[in-house]
């Protein structure tokens, strides 16, 4: 049997991004156990209430539901369980400094299986106000209409 290759995502937080600024983003491996690979290869997670915090020197996931594997017996995980992330002593440090001076919050931004590990892509991330969200889908309607104003002149 082939090996994967290339980058396959599982799932995304489309919404992390209309609700913070993301500073700064890093990949990192998941800890997990076997029916949790399985229930992500079937292409099932959310990520909509993810973040991560630093505990002790590491890194957990927590908030994101992978859901039981359906062929699973009484091995079965928890669907939202804490998850260690794998990243190296220097960056948990230099993240943990920036969150705690900062202020800022750690968010899960998608999920995908790389040569066939779990990975998750995680931000570094200032909350929006309601005028900052309001202002970038005005400043997305604009350049719609732009485009779509381009492309029926073009066409003409």
């Amino acid at each position: 049997m082939p090996r994967e290759t290339g980058r396959k995502v599982i799932a995304s937080n489309r919404k992390a991004r209309h609700d913070y600024f993301i500073d700064d983003v890093y990949e990192a491996g998941v800890s997990l156990m076997g029916t949790e690979v399985k229930a992500l290869r079937m292409g099932r997670a959310s990520l909509v209430d993810g973040f991560a915090h630093i505990d002790r020197g590491e890194m957990w996931l927590e908030g994101v539901h992978i859901p039981e594997y359906v062929q699973g017996t009484w091995t079965n995980h928890t669907p939202r369980r804490k998850r260690k992330l794998l990243l190296h002593r220097a960056e948990i440090d230099r993240w943990a400094g920036k969150v705690r001076e900062s202020g800022l919050t750690i968010v899960p931004l998608a999920l995908y299986f790389v040569d066939g590990r779990v990975k998750v892509e995680i931000g570094l991330a200032r909350g929006k106000k309601n005028y900052d969200k309001r202002h970038a889908l005005r400043e997305r309607q604009d350049r719609r209409e732009a485009e779509r104003a381009m492309s029926y002149r073009q066409n003409r």
